[in-house]
């Protein structure tokens, strides 16, 4: 019986899905040239994670989790859900479970060039590739790195696209990171989520958005408060009333220059909340911070 694509079930893309071993959290990555690709990236903290792709059925993902939580391993779990699927040869899903245990299926009649590698906690997985050193590109890249799990992922997608990746090109990717363990606020579970849905050179700006992402999390850390992120005014604007609060007057001007030459809203924004002594910015804060001006 001959298969029909329907276009808007459409999936193709790359993806690495892993458990790190030092945390135990759990991370998914993809990239792919379709809008908003990140509906590939299932996760859940204490559970694990699913990517759902090729002409995907996004069933796979969220009711995958479903089948982990109840007990079942990503083996069964998968299984589980390629037995309930009409056509599950034109579908390519990857599960990891709590235990790091990864299963992957990739149908035969994925679009060429398709296929996945597994590795020790985690695997990766791609189809309608320019070539078929894609998946392996990914599987050497983050089998040799170390550190922050999301880094290594993207840096995965980045050695997937340099042999050539998808065969339309780039469109959109995403990272998820959540714990290993489920938490009493369950909106605490994201450690991290950044997903750029329409861009011509999406990993680019993933790591931008990255980038960014480390700057306001290292600023809300006060034992990384030392550092001065002058590229971001928002955060020059908010270091420079601590360090104008805390006797450092030079640095604190220097940075706070930064915003008010960005934009004149951050003066705007010192004096109304000085009047008030609003967020620790008080008149000698202004006094300080603005001098003579």
């Amino acid at each position: 019986m001959e298969l029909i694509y329907q276009i808007w079930g459409d999936k193709i893309t790359y993806s690495i899905i892993a458990q790190c071993q030092q945390t135990g959290n759990f991370g998914i990555g993809v990239q792919s040239h379709w809008f908003a690709s990140g509906v590939v990236c299932w996760a859940k903290a204490g559970v694990g994670a699913v990517a759902s792709q090729a002409m995907a059925l996004v069933d796979h993902g969220p009711l995958g989790l479903e089948n982990m939580k109840a007990g079942e391993s990503a083996f069964a779990s998968l299984q589980n859900r390629l037995n309930s699927d009409e056509t599950p040869e034109i579908r390519q899903v990857a599960m990891i479970d709590s235990e790091g245990n990864v299963a992957v299926h990739t149908g035969s009649q994925t679009i060429p060039e398709s296929g996945h590698i597994v590795g020790d906690g985690f695997s990766c997985q791609a189809n309608m590739m320019w070539n078929g050193s894609v998946w392996e590109s990914m599987y050497d890249n983050f089998s040799q790195s170390e550190g922050d799990l999301s880094r290594r992922i993207l840096s995965s997608l980045y050695a997937a696209q340099s042999k050539g990746g998808d065969i339309r090109g780039m469109q959109s990717s995403r990272i998820l990171i959540v714990s290993s363990d489920p938490k009493e606020k369950p909106w605490e579970e994201t450690i991290l989520d950044l997903r750029v849905d329409d861009h011509s050179d999406p990993l680019s700006e993933l790591e931008r958005l990255h980038d960014l992402h480390d700057a306001y999390t290292s600023f809300e850390d006060t034992r990384l408060r030392n550092r001065n992120h002058v590229d971001v005014p928002e955060l020059a604007f908010w270091k420079s009333i601590e360090l104008a609060n805390s006797g450092r007057e030079d640095e604190a001007r220097n940075l706070f220059k930064v915003a008010s030459d960005h934009d004149d809203c951050w003066r705007e924004l010192l004096i109304r909340c000085s009047k008030n002594e609003l967020v620790g910015i008080t008149k000698v804060t202004l006094e300080t911070l603005l001098g003579d001006h």
